[in-house]
């Protein structure tokens, strides 16, 4: 059972995260011959503030 876990920062609309599983997902089968059932996807989602670019959290660099 192949599993992808994906860290990215809020934002993105349940419509975007969606479409980020499914494409994750027809990777995951084409590239390996996995049943599409068997894949699993899991996406973290995480505040800006806890992301640091450079010595500055996202939130404060306006990303």
């Amino acid at each position: 059972m192949p599993v992808a876990q994906i860290n990215i920062l809020e934002g993105r609309t349940d419509e975007q995260k969606e479409m980020l599983i499914h494409e994750v997902t027809d990777a995951i089968v084409r590239s390996l011959g996995a049943p599409v059932e068997s894949v699993r996807v899991i996406l973290n989602e995480m505040p800006k503030q806890h992301f640091g670019i450079g010595g500055q959290s996202a939130k404060k660099l306006g990303r």
